[in-house]
């Protein structure tokens, strides 16, 4: 890493340090931080279009097949949302595991991109994981640092956050960026919003196909360059994330979560269950709801943390 980039890195995390308590003004920037002391286990969450950033420590995140561990030497962007398995596996002796993630806006990228010349490198040539340019780690740390002077937010606020999605389209990431803009091509967002509030329904290839309109090839290729996972991994991942939250956070059993999103068959749940978490989902829900009750439990049960 640049000495450069490493320096904006460190001031980020100085920052992130001292202010992933205050809400209000993160949330004035479109960020969600994270302060983590200590490894965590793995679990789902739900990561909208977005910049993924980790300021110290390292983490483990899952989409689909693909299993990476990753620090602050790398970003990820997520251009639609995406159900993702992960975790804290390692943390910085002095800062714990830091983390930041900033909402990327379609309406913000279609604006800044058009004014751009266009980047049509194909998906397929391009790593999940982004690789920090020191003008992007300038830009980044620079909105960072916005938590301590919120009064600055409604006007420097929206200037930074041009420049840093101007910055992240000078990367090899573009196409990725570009691809939180669904005018166009509404194909994966469409698809993403059918399986998300229709999971429990029986989806094929060919049923979903047939609602976005367009061909399963189609369908399939486009829906794996956005998402890195098929329709039905997604899906996958998507009900198995689901039926975990129902069980701990609802209280409800095995069967009943199952069945809630869209599972037919006992064994089939079970055995996808423990294939994802490692344990039978009864004993899973169990042991987490008394994690749960006795606050041990962190951020990993909420969307994006």
């Amino acid at each position: 890493m640049e000495q450069a980039t490493a320096q904006s890195l460190d001031r980020a995390a100085e920052v992130v340090s001292r202010r992933a308590r205050d809400r209000a003004p993160a949330e004035a920037l479109g960020l969600r931080l994270s302060h983590v002391t200590a490894p965590t286990e793995v679990g789902y969450q739900r990561y909208t279009p977005s910049l993924s950033v980790v300021l110290a420590g390292r983490k483990r995140s899952i989409v689909g097949d693909d299993d990476q561990v990753w620090g602050r030497d790398r970003f990820i962007i997520t251009p639609v949302d995406i159900p993702v398995v992960a975790g804290v596996v390692e943390t910085d002796p002095q800062r714990g595991f830091l983390a930041a993630i900033w909402q990327l806006a379609p309406t913000l990228v279609a604006e800044v991109a058009a004014a751009m010349p266009r980047n049509d490198r194909p998906f397929s040539e391009i790593d999940r994981l982004g690789t920090w340019s020191p003008a992007l780690a300038d830009a980044f740390a620079r909105l960072i640092g916005l938590l301590d002077e919120p009064e600055h937010i409604p006007f420097l606020g929206p200037l930074i956050a041009r420049e840093i999605v101007l910055r992240l389209l000078q990367t090899d990431q573009a196409p990725r960026v570009l691809a939180a803009v669904d005018e166009g091509d509404p194909v994966v967002p469409r698809a993403v919003g059918l399986l998300t509030d229709r999971m429990a329904e029986p989806w094929s290839m060919s049923a979903l196909a047939a609602e976005v309109r367009t061909s399963q090839p189609t369908l399939f290729r486009r829906f794996k360059e956005a998402t890195s996972m098929t329709p039905m991994q997604y899906l996958k991942r998507l009900r198995l994330g689901e039926a975990r939250h129902r069980m701990v956070v609802l209280g409800e059993s095995a069967a009943q979560a199952a069945s809630a999103v869209g599972y037919r068959s006992a064994p089939h749940f079970s055995r996808d269950y423990r294939h994802l978490y490692g344990q039978p989902p009864a004993a899973d829900g169990a042991r987490l709801r008394e994690q749960l009750r006795r606050g041990g439990i962190d951020s990993w049960l909420s969307p994006g943390a």
